[in-house]
């Protein structure tokens, strides 16, 4: 069994990143799992310099260690390329060449909540049978789309319990390479995982819809076995919405500088997982303590009084 640590480095870690890895590492070190860490770096404009060895030492500071790693998706872009040639010669992904205005222009759904996401209309969708040119891979202007069947794609989560989407009707033909057959995020991170042996994927439940998409990728491209999923709630600020800049300084590296010691993160992130009273407390004996079927299903809220704590 594998699972992965997979900051992508875009910006620092924050309090919400933390909950996560800790979880995820904490459930490997209880289940035997080997921890595979990778660095999702393929968003290029938005990696930030410096940003993963960053995410490396906090995770260190933090007390987690991985068994394989560090490894980047940068080190080698073949594979994601090898994949998009498979879906195109098997009629699965074909060019596209609208831009976002088009696509909102086009499209009669507002975007998803948090990731502003459009339903593509389907308007560059190619007739049935028809065969698109392997060579158009090289054209520089297109950026290409998955043929999304319109069914719901059922899966059981490990926390979040059975679900059930329909990738076609919640952003219709998605994404699997943008401009310069750059891979998105949803091609890179199945072929990442089937390559790299992952059977474990834990991680934010603002990601449960993405899960769908996944697994009919995994499908498509003759991959498996298909990893087992665990989603876990986010954590939010006062307003409700994902942490962010706007609830104030919440990155790990701002708590470290300050000399806050990562037992007393880790004791906030424990309550917040369901493991009583909040104090100070090694990732070790997190690991120890920890229960899934006890952690709180609903978002977790940061407040001030959080934060005072902290630096207290």
């Amino acid at each position: 069994m594998l699972t992965r640590l997979a900051p992508s480095p875009t910006g620092a870690l924050h309090l919400g990143n933390a909950r996560t890895f800790l979880v995820n590492w904490a459930l490997a070190r209880q289940n035997g799992w080997r921890v595979l860490l990778r660095i999702e770096d393929l968003d290029g404009p938005r990696v930030k310099a410096g940003a993963s060895e960053g995410a490396i030492e906090i995770l260190q500071w933090l007390g987690l260690d991985w068994d394989i790693g560090p490894v980047s998706q940068t080190d080698d872009l073949t594979p994601y390329r090898a994949a998009l040639e498979r879906l195109v010669s098997r009629g699965l992904a074909y060019p596209c060449r609208c831009t976002r205005s088009q696509i909102l222009a086009a499209s009669l759904s507002a975007p998803h909540a948090g990731d502003h996401e459009l339903r593509y209309p389907g308007t560059c969708r190619p007739a049935p049978g028809e065969r698109i040119d392997l060579s158009r891979l090289d054209d520089p202007e297109v950026s290409w789309r998955f043929l999304t069947p319109d069914e719901p794609v059922p899966f059981n989560d490990a926390f979040a319990g059975p679900q059930s989407f329909n990738p076609q009707l919640e952003v219709g033909d998605f994404l699997v390479a943008t401009k310069q057959c750059q891979p998105s995020y949803q091609l890179a991170v199945v072929v990442d995982d089937a390559r790299q042996g992952v059977t474990q994927v834990v991680r934010g439940d603002d990601l449960l819809g993405c899960t769908s998409r996944q697994l009919l990728l995994y499908r498509a491209l003759g991959l498996g076995p298909e990893p087992a999923y665990t989603h876990l709630p986010l954590v939010v600020g006062e307003d409700g919405r994902r942490l962010a800049k706007r609830h104030g300084d919440t990155r790990l590296s701002h708590y470290r500088d300050r000399g806050v010691s990562p037992e007393r993160v880790i004791g906030l992130l424990a309550e917040w997982c369901g493991l009583g009273g909040r104090r100070e407390m090694s990732a070790t004996e997190f690991a120890e303590r920890f229960e899934l079927a006890s952690m709180p299903s609903e978002q977790v809220v940061f407040a001030a009084v959080d934060d005072r704590w902290l630096g207290s």
